[in-house]
């Protein structure tokens, strides 16, 4: 598929996976971490030694840590590394004040920071969570070293049609339709359309990735707050799509001044392609890198690709000492990968190095910075 051809539309479940992956992974720990008014579930990989730079890892709606197994565990010798589930999501209860909207939830992801005193931290978020990330690299500067946003849920004036059904749970009682009309869907069809929605090739999940994916969907759908949650949080994206002024999502992204990589999938159904470019303008020296088979988890399709391109921002910020630890000193812009200015899909040379038997054709890394 051509970088430059527009997603695929299909009708599919509006709920971005919540796996595959393991519930808890062998070389996984999960806790529990309590504040004020809400409690957040933290996984984290097997830390590989002492003294790496924290990152920290933001899922999307419907989503949870799962989502970044696979790239933490790929990262783990070069950062420490925690997810977090939102409230809401994953094993973390809803908060108390009932806020699901995205300064809420960036203002609990600060909180969470200052609590743990992590930061600065390699900040990397996708969709929602990519619109949180970018809440908080904007108005907490100092909490962030890095952003790293994949298929970040900014404000589309047209969506593509596939996007739809998911701004529709916004909607009061949409939920609560749905649900009811899908109330015969085994586990397992829920699984497989929500992988048809989010992934670009559903078929790059493995037999047992789904079978794990089934059971954490069996589990969530018993939770009596599984729908609110759901609504609520589609609402609060809905809600930030409109916001003007200064708390305007594209004003807040030209605000950022952590080293950028922007990361975006040819086949993402829930956010276009197309804004990869407004996206690369609006972040001052970002880099850019397109992957035409990718969906809307790259992530999850591909991680030993965005694994590499989140490499090369660290090596530009980060330099890894001779003892082989990396040097959290040193910051600013990173001077970039190729000629620049290079549209979504386009060949402008320094992709992303190295090879991996999750590679995407065609997948480019360009420096996106403006003059």
């Amino acid at each position: 598929m051509s970088s430059t051809e527009p997603p695929d539309t299909r009708t599919a479940l509006p709920v971005p996976p919540g796996g595959p992956g393991p519930y808890v992974g062998a070389e996984e720990t999960l806790r529990s971490v309590s504040l004020p008014g809400v409690t957040l579930s933290v996984r984290a990989p097997a830390r590989v030694r002492e003294g790496l730079p924290p990152a920290l890892y933001v899922h999307g709606l419907g989503g949870s840590s799962q989502n970044w197994s696979a790239l933490m565990a790929l990262l783990a010798d070069r950062v420490d590394g925690e997810a977090v589930d939102l409230p809401g999501f994953g094993d973390s209860p809803p908060p108390d004040d009932g806020n699901y909207s995205i300064s809420g939830q960036a203002r609990t992801v600060i909180r969470f920071l200052d609590h743990r005193g992590r930061g600065p931290v390699h900040l990397i978020g996708n969709s929602m969570g990519g619109a949180v990330s970018t809440r908080i690299a904007a108005v907490r500067p100092d909490l962030v070293r890095t952003l790293t946003l994949v298929s970040p849920a900014l404000p589309e004036l047209r969506p593509q049609l596939s996007a739809l059904p998911t701004g529709l749970l916004a909607l009061p009682g949409a939920t609560t339709l749905f649900s009811r009309l899908t109330r015969e869907w085994t586990a397992e069809r829920r699984t497989r359309e929500v992988l048809a929605l989010c992934y670009g090739d559903p078929g790059k999940a493995t037999p047992e990735e789904v079978a794990a994916a089934v059971e954490e969907t069996e589990r969530r759908l018993q939770l009596p707050y599984f729908w609110e949650v759901m609504e609520r949080a589609s609402r609060g994206i809905v809600s930030a799509y409109t916001i003007g002024g200064q708390h305007n999502l594209w004003r807040q992204a030209e605000r950022v001044l952590a080293p950028t990589l922007l990361i975006y999938g040819g086949r993402d159904r829930l956010v276009s392609f197309r804004m990869a470019r407004r996206a690369a303008a609006a972040f001052r020296g970002s880099r850019l890198l397109t992957l035409p088979e990718a969906g809307h988890v790259a992530m999850m399709e591909y991680p030993s690709t965005v694994a590499r391109a989140v490499r090369e921002l660290l090596d530009d910020t980060e330099p890894v000492t001779s003892e082989g630890a990396a040097d959290g000193r040193k910051g600013g812009i990173p001077p970039g990968i190729g000629t620049g200015g290079a549209p979504p899909g386009g060949a402008s040379g320094g992709g992303a190095s190295g090879g991996g038997a999750d590679d995407a054709p065609g997948d480019t890394t360009a420096d996106a910075g403006r003059s």
